[in-house]
């Protein structure tokens, strides 16, 4: 009796890693979607894959654009309070805007995770950033580009293209 107590303790952390990545997304290497970053953004673009962060530039493209997605991890809350609604895009904003007066928030459409894009000014230059909650999980995707709109266009672009395979949809 006391070898299968013994042998239940030591499983249930095993378990309940198992059950923690279970709701989390489906891909956790970058490099798989590597491919399908580069085809999202056009010709011109270079990329450096690591398990859990994906470079992506284009020296010769106007504006110099620079991609960065990155996982990591946040349970911090925020991801419940975004779904349940208690922390709106407005007060997202409202927070981007505290550090960056011309910064602006957009809720994204990328369930059964939560998402949301900023864009600002940054240097001589813009940038915008996508952040992808589930289960746990982030998924940041930054970019640095000469203008805002291109920024954000590439953002969106890899939001599109990458977004659903790594959340699992």
């Amino acid at each position: 009796m006391r070898r299968h107590m013994r042998s239940l303790v030591l499983a249930l952390p095993c378990l309940w890693a198992h059950a923690a990545q279970a709701d989390g997304f489906a891909i956790r290497d970058l490099a798989a979607v590597a491919d399908a970053a580069k085809a999202a953004l056009g010709q011109g673009f270079a990329a450096r894959a690591e398990t859990r962060r994906l470079t992506l530039v284009c020296t010769g493209c106007a504006g110099a654009p620079m991609l960065d997605l990155l996982l990591g991890r946040q349970t911090d809350g925020t991801e419940e309070r975004v779904r349940s609604g208690q922390t709106s895009v407005a007060q997202l904003e409202a927070l981007c805007q505290a550090r960056s007066p011309d910064c602006r928030v957009s809720g994204l459409a990328v369930a059964p995770a939560v998402g949301w894009v900023s864009s600002y000014a940054a240097g001589s230059g813009a940038g915008a950033t996508a952040v992808i909650l589930y289960g746990g999980d982030l998924l940041t995707i930054r970019g640095l580009a000469g203008s805002r709109e291109s920024a954000t266009r590439h953002v969106e672009a890899l939001v599109r293209a990458v977004a659903p395979r790594i959340v699992g949809r």
